[in-house]
């Protein structure tokens, strides 16, 4: 295998296969990811702690265990980042916030060891806002034009792979901070079935709607993380009682006859260049055979929102009810006022949401009998300039339902002088992450836009 790009570009399977066949060692992937963290973190701003001494360790070790014939797996050797409200031992984890500067877990979060188990190599924490909360946009730019928001409370995550400064990185989403940054970054990114994941050890942002997973650049990267992560935990009671996938084989599966279903009220976008990016995506899958119908969406789509953020506020405010009567002072202004809202909510107004949200998910379920997936665009506009996280709104449903989403880059908004890339949208029935894997790996393998890089401009 031939190499004809820098080592930091390579996609994971890339990397993997030249490891395994021993045509690069893990010290050499992992220094030309600190190199350009070195070159690059100044102007995007991507990690809150860089642990190049220890990441350089388990480099040597995971080469060491190379040598003698030990191969962990796609994994082995691969660097990667977390985002900073993941535990990590040993390693400060400060969840952005000024009420937390100083914590240093004792422990892993589960997925930190999971990966860990599988040969991956830490380089670091990213940026996050307050607790993954909204508002208070950390500094972190995004990397395809610098005076544009990386968006939402894994910027960093986002960011740091789009600048090619981790192989993947791990994020979180409440209500679009998984699938919103990875459009505006142009990256792949999964957000599993809701308990699909285990949080054990990542702080926590509102119980029944924080996912966790990674941003790649491919699907077939996406998987081979994805496949590591999951799998029922019992040190994480939400986790669902299935053992680890097998994606990567699902792949490859047919996609012809499968049938995609347009929610029209999802189309609500005055960028031209999306839909114009979404037309053309659609015609893709088309050649591929898949179909496609209009299908309706659940018509209180309003009430829905409403009681998405009423849970998210309320449960919030129950994680930090001790630390906030302690500390409210030193939460930043628009955490503190979220979590005032969260508690003055009523016992009646969290059950009457909860309510809401069982019924529409049920609705949103019944979908799946008329359609294989639902697609959208992955957000209404392109990355917005300045800090602004934009609307996570074509994601929130599925975060409140708990349905597995993945966002893939389909094309770019030029208008601005710079690309920013497009993201499209694949939603689909529980537990069925390996279906939108199947058909974004197959879109992927017939373009080529998760391929490009953005050209950073470094002062």
């Amino acid at each position: 295998m031939m190499i004809t790009k820098p080592l930091n570009e390579l996609t994971i399977a890339e990397a993997a296969t030249l490891i395994k066949n021993k045509l690069i060692s893990p010290v050499e992937l992992t220094k030309s990811y600190l190199n350009r963290i070195e070159k690059v973190e100044p102007a995007v701003q991507a990690f809150v702690t860089v642990t190049a001494e220890q990441a350089l360790q388990a480099a040597r070790e995971s080469e060491q265990k190379l040598m003698n014939g030990e191969y962990l797996g796609p994994l082995h050797g691969i660097p990667y980042g977390a985002k900073d409200i993941i535990h990590t031992a040993g390693i400060r984890t400060s969840a952005g916030s000024s009420t937390f500067p100083d914590f240093v877990p004792g422990t892993n979060a589960t997925v930190i060891n999971k990966l860990q188990a599988a040969g991956a190599i830490l380089l670091g924490k990213t940026t996050t806002t307050e607790y993954a909360f909204q508002g208070g946009e950390p500094p972190t730019r995004n990397p395809w034009n610098l005076e544009h928001t990386p968006g939402g409370s894994s910027s960093g995550s986002a960011a740091a792979v789009a600048a090619g400064m981790a192989s993947f990185t791990l994020g979180t989403q409440t209500f679009g901070s998984l699938l919103r940054p990875a459009a505006y970054n142009g990256l792949t990114c999964m957000k599993p079935t809701y308990g699909r994941v285990s949080r054990n050890g990542v702080i926590t942002a509102s119980w029944s709607l924080d996912h966790i997973s990674a941003f790649t650049r491919s699907s077939q990267d996406n998987a081979i993380v994805l496949e590591a992560m999951a799998g029922q935990d019992e040190l994480d009671s939400f986790t669902l009682p299935y053992g680890k996938p097998d994606l990567t084989s699902a792949l490859e599966h047919p996609i012809s006859g499968m049938v995609i279903g347009l929610p029209s009220s999802f189309f609500q976008t005055d960028e031209p260049a999306i839909l114009l990016a979404v037309e053309s995506a659609i015609a893709v899958l088309e050649k591929l055979g898949m179909e496609w119908k209009k299908v309706d969406m659940p018509s209180y789509m309003e009430e829905t929102v409403a009681a998405h953020r009423t849970v998210m506020r309320a449960e919030a405010a129950a994680f930090h009810q001790e630390r906030f009567a302690e500390a409210s002072d030193r939460y930043g202004h628009t955490m503190r006022e979220q979590l005032e809202l969260g508690y003055q909510t009523s016992a009646v107004d969290y059950l009457q949401a909860q309510r809401i949200r069982t019924i529409f998910r049920n609705e949103m379920m019944m979908l799946f009998d008329e359609v294989d997936v639902l697609l959208t665009p992955s957000t209404p506009y392109v990355a917005p300039h300045g800090y602004k996280t934009g609307s996570p709104i074509f994601n929130g449903p599925f975060t409140n339902t708990g349905l597995p989403s993945i966002t893939v880059p389909i094309g770019f908004d030029t208008t601005s002088g710079k690309p920013l890339p497009i993201g499209m949208q694949l939603a689909g029935p529980l537990m069925r992450e390996d279906r939108l894997l199947s058909i974004t790996h197959h879109y992927q393998q017939a373009t080529n836009w998760h391929q490009l890089t953005p050209n950073i401009h470094i002062h």
